[in-house]
């Protein structure tokens, strides 16, 4: 049996996949080096992060606009 090391991903990496998962665009390879890579637990934190990023520039974009 034998064990192959895991590659442990940067935070960068996580933050690229998320990001083009909120896109809905992603190449093949690209997808296939992030599952080798990606815990779910990277991918899970990393959503969140980039959900709150993306609501709150949301809202610091209407009250810019409607002020």
């Amino acid at each position: 049996m034998t064990t192959a090391k895991k590659n442990k991903a940067t935070f960068l990496q996580i933050a690229k996949a998320v990001s083009w998962a909120f896109f809905g665009v992603r190449k093949q390879s690209d997808l296939d080096m992030d599952a080798s890579n990606l815990t779910p637990k990277q991918v899970i934190i990393g959503g969140l992060i980039g959900a709150a990023f993306f609501v709150l520039t949301l809202i610091l974009l209407v009250k810019l606009v409607t002020n």
